[in-house]
């Protein structure tokens, strides 16, 4: 539970002044997944009342992962990609180069949201970040994550230890879509995926990223703010 995070992801700030602190933002650039999902399992394991929220932006080497939910007849038709299982909710998705992700590592009650409200906060900074490029990103009943045009173009999965969450987001932002062509994305056989550069957005997975996390900082404040805090 004590042991240290992997090189590049410090361990959280002990000592907080009183009242809810900013999120954190850290940029770890390209990372194994494995020793990532380990690590931010020991933070949420570890982490305090006065632990600030953390956001980590960060990119992965090819991999699938399936959440609890994951069913055999969705996994992947190739086996030149990992799979790992992780304890997230959701069926089974891919991640690779070229695709932004943000894990959140919020505590929940210290905010006073609701699972549900945070995966609403997450989808709107996606939501967020396609207007600002002048394009329409929408949910889904029941689908989490964002879509346009009726293909996916963010992903979502979270898990909840004693009211802390962890996992996050995916964005597609300029990568290699083929191996999403291998598996039923989460779970949903033909469902088709497209990435930012498709939808006439240039830019990098860390610049996405990093827009993103500033997104979701802004949006966790102003939850906070709402709130009468």
């Amino acid at each position: 539970m004590g042991e240290a995070l992997p090189s590049g992801i410090a361990a959280a700030a002990a000592a907080v002044a009183p009242g809810v602190p900013a999120p954190v933002i850290r940029r770890l650039g390209r990372v194994a997944y494995r020793p990532t999902y380990e690590a931010m399992q020991r933070f949420t394991g570890a982490r305090t009342a006065a632990t600030p929220d953390e956001l980590w932006v960060l990119e992965h080497p090819p991999v699938y992962t399936a959440g609890l939910a994951a069913r055999a007849e969705h996994f992947p038709r190739r086996d030149d990609i990992p799979v790992e299982r992780v304890d997230r909710g959701g069926q089974i998705t891919y991640h690779g180069p070229g695709q932004a992700i943000v894990y959140a590592l919020v505590d929940l009650p210290r905010r006073r949201l609701e699972v549900r409200a945070l995966v609403r906060l997450l989808e709107q900074s996606v939501i967020d970040y396609l207007a600002e490029n002048g394009v329409a990103g929408e949910r889904r009943a029941g689908a989490p994550g964002v879509y346009v045009g009726g293909a996916k173009v963010a992903a979502l999965g979270l898990r909840i230890r004693r009211g802390r969450a962890y996992h996050g987001l995916a964005l597609n932002v300029d990568m290699d879509l083929s191996p999403f062509a291998a598996i039923d994305p989460c779970g949903y056989p033909g469902l088709a995926v497209t990435q930012a550069r498709d939808l006439g957005i240039a830019t990098s997975a860390a610049a996405a990223g990093e827009r993103l996390a500033r997104r979701i900082a802004a949006l966790l404040e102003a939850a906070e703010s709402r709130d009468g805090r």
